[in-house]
């Protein structure tokens, strides 16, 4: 499934980096502390995270998720959204908390409609 794909499945708003939501979703990853995040998150997988700043989108760069997902309306600030359309990363975003949104992704990973 794309990243285009699931921002459709579950309702998800695009931000910025359209150019990027042909991307295959191949996991997740939730987490707040970019230093963790950037040792931690796989290529092609999710980032569920509250942070929406230019390090933000340094971080999706260096770890090659497939996009970024606001959770809780968290707010994309300007000098972060003009990075992510000049790099083509995805940042979408949901109203739902990060637990309500990691298990919602969990659930399309397990049932196979990433695979």
């Amino acid at each position: 499934m794309t990243v285009q794909e699931m921002a459709e499945t579950c309702a998800w708003k695009v931000l910025a980096g359209e150019d990027g939501l042909d991307r295959e979703v191949e996991g997740c990853y939730a987490g707040d502390l970019l230093s963790w995040v950037m040792a931690r998150a796989q290529s092609g997988d999710v980032w569920l995270t509250v942070m929406g700043n230019i390090n933000a989108i340094a971080v999706a760069s260096l770890t090659d998720c497939a996009c970024i997902l606001l959770t809780e309306s968290a707010a994309l600030d300007e000098n972060a959204k003009a990075r992510a359309e000049q790099q083509g990363i995805p940042v979408l975003t949901t109203e739902k908390n990060t637990y309500e949104t990691a298990v919602q992704v969990a659930q399309l990973l397990q049932s196979g409609a990433l695979s």
